[in-house]
């Protein structure tokens, strides 16, 4: 198991059937902050408010998947209007780790305010976990590890998928950093396995970081998330380092619906 391979790399939608531009992800979040909407269009599936963004920077053209604060649905277990800053925290441990199955992802203006915009990944026709799993790909115990510690309440099926460059990405993490207990994923095919080698030592760093407060991760964390919410999730990656074992389903709720 190897998260760092091809990890320097991020494929974005260029305007074409065919066309694909390649950025490093520091180049995708430059562009993603930087660029010009030139068109957005509604995506009627979601029960947030989701846009397509048609983005054009450096001459650059490509598109995003925008999630405005101000479309999303009231909730009575996360605060109204911090689902978009779930999203970077989300990207921005990923992206520590160096797992990098998240898509670049940046907080910025859009035409419905501020928001979370994130590099649209072209997929390969209908992959999700099931068929991810089906082809034995190695970063889905990975992905369970990660959201257990980002405590994902929506892993469904197809928020993970293959992307026509043949990775692996993973999207949607508006649901993340509760305090309280409230892993919910289709993702239970790995319990009972316990991760080690280079996935344990990038937690460790993860969990050093989280220490550090003046470190940059985070203080961005601190400035996207409530006290409470870093100071749980430390707590959980430091207790998954002590028994790096990936969880069992403790009841039907443990299961997100629709599967897919």
């Amino acid at each position: 198991m190897n998260p760092k391979a091809h990890r320097s790399r991020a494929s974005g939608s260029a305007p074409g059937p065919h066309a694909e531009v390649r950025f490093t992800f520091e180049e995708a979040e430059r562009l993603l902050l930087d660029a010009e909407v030139e068109k957005s269009e509604l995506i009627p599936q979601g029960s947030n408010y989701t846009f397509a963004l048609h983005l054009k920077a450096r001459r650059t053209a490509f598109y995003a998947v925008y999630k405005p604060a101000s479309g999303e649905r009231p909730l009575w277990d996360f605060p109204f209007g911090t689902l978009h800053r779930r999203e970077r925290s989300a990207f921005l441990v990923c992206r520590f780790l160096g797992w990098d199955f998240i898509p670049p992802t940046v907080i910025r203006d859009g035409p419905q305010g501020e928001g979370s915009v994130q590099l649209y990944i072209p997929p390969v026709g209908n992959s999700n976990y099931f068929t991810l799993k089906e082809e034995g790909r190695p970063e889905l115990p990975l992905l369970a590890a990660f959201d257990l510690i980002v405590n994902n309440t929506d892993r469904k099926g197809g928020h993970c998928f293959k992307g026509q460059d043949g990775r692996v990405w993973a999207i949607d993490h508006g649901l993340t950093f509760h305090p309280d207990p409230k892993l919910r994923t289709v993702i239970w095919d790995y319990a009972g396995l316990c991760l080690g080698g280079q996935p344990l030592g990038d937690l460790t760093r993860l969990a050093e970081a989280l220490e550090d407060g003046q470190g940059p991760l985070r203080r961005e964390l601190d400035a996207l998330l409530d006290p409470e919410e870093v100071k749980v999730f430390k707590r959980r990656v430091r207790g998954f380092l002590k028994n790096p074992k990936l969880p069992s389903p403790q009841e039907y709720r443990s299961v997100p619906w629709p599967l897919i």
